[in-house]
């Protein structure tokens, strides 16, 4: 038997739309998903000091500094991926539940994990960011050497190469960062969320 069938929820007296009502602003979750090397976490660290600097209260939550605390323990292979985006899911909702922006850098490569995320939360909390980029330029880039490693099999389940990536379906923001300068790419989202947060 689940423990979760002996709980009930404990409603707050302060809600979701008190706290979006004192921060001026709408909260939700943006989810950067790409292959490693595309440029996810540098986008979402740059995105994130714009909207700062606006006045936006925001937080980030990086693939890798979570598994790190929140997801230590977890691997790579999917069933241990699945269970680091559900609990990275459960976070953001609680920074959405908190009236902030929350910015989410992670590989995620299945569709089936990222729809459960966006199931979390309400219709509009969920935005996606496809951070596009092709696997040759990513391991052109390699910033981290985990091609290399992946390539001489040190890393199993590597994405990309011995493990799949599945393209967002319908991602409400697509920035091809192979293509795109990178203030460009950083102004496109900030532009996307402003009028989400604000309007």
């Amino acid at each position: 038997m689940k423990s979760s069938l002996n709980l009930v929820w404990h409603p707050t007296t302060v809600e979701k739309k008190d706290r979006q009502r004192l921060n001026n602003h709408r909260s939700f979750i943006l989810w950067f998903t790409g292959l490693s090397g595309s440029g996810k976490s540098t986008l979402a660290n740059a995105v994130e000091k714009r909207l700062f600097e606006k006045g936006i209260r925001t937080y980030l939550l990086d693939g890798d500094n979570i598994r790190q605390g929140v997801n230590q323990g977890l691997g790579f292979t999917a069933e241990d991926r699945k269970e680091n985006i559900r609990r990275t899911g459960e976070v953001a909702k609680l920074f959405v539940d908190a009236g902030v922006i929350v910015l989410t850098a992670l590989i995620s490569p299945y569709q089936e994990d990222r729809q459960m995320v966006r199931e979390l939360v309400s219709e509009d909390e969920f935005v996606e960011v496809y951070v596009k980029c092709p696997v040759d330029e990513c391991e052109k880039r390699d910033p981290k050497g985990l091609y290399r490693k992946a390539r001489e099999g040190v890393i199993p389940n590597f994405t990309g190469i011995s493990a799949p990536y599945e393209e967002p379906e319908n991602p409400e923001i697509i920035v091809e960062t192979n293509k795109l300068d990178f203030e460009e790419s950083v102004d496109r989202i900030v532009s996307y969320v402003l009028k989400k947060a604000l309007g």
